[in-house]
């Protein structure tokens, strides 16, 4: 029988398309934990992702829901969340219809725009800079 601390120190479980599979919750602890699991370049992207969100959005709520990182503005919803998949790290904006200009990649909800982040890193870091700070202006998404 694994003691409670075991299983925190335990590494992730990946799931489909090497997303890390980390406890619900809320808090920085939580993210980073999900960041330092998500594996190869992603864990870059997502360090980069999470400073870039934190140094835009001074205070940020964050927390892990659906084994993703979530992104918000405490009292007033979430705004961002990314996600692990084969091949690109998706970027998701809950009201990314209200961006200008709209992210690239649509939804099947019908205000949810998304960024892919390829396996080489590349991103408009000062674009998405600029998403990040419109969508944590606008109402979030209530989870």
């Amino acid at each position: 029988m694994k003691t409670t601390d075991s299983k925190a120190r335990a590494k992730p479980a990946l799931l489909a398309g090497g997303n890390p599979q980390i406890p619900k919750g809320e808090g920085d602890a939580l993210v980073q934990a999900y960041i330092a699991a998500m594996p190869g370049w992603k864990s870059d992207v997502g360090r980069r992702l999470d400073a870039l969100v934190t140094r835009t959005v001074p205070g940020v709520h964050k927390a892990v829901k659906w084994n993703s990182p979530f992104y918000g503005v405490a009292g007033q919803g979430w705004f961002l969340s990314f996600h692990c998949f084969a091949h690109y790290v998706k970027v998701a904006f809950f009201r990314g219809l209200s961006l200008r200009p709209v992210p690239p990649v649509e939804s099947k909800s019908q205000d949810t725009r998304y960024l892919h982040i390829l396996e080489d890193g590349r991103f408009d870091e000062a674009q998405l800079a600029a998403w990040i700070r419109q969508a944590s202006e606008l109402p979030g998404e209530k989870m």
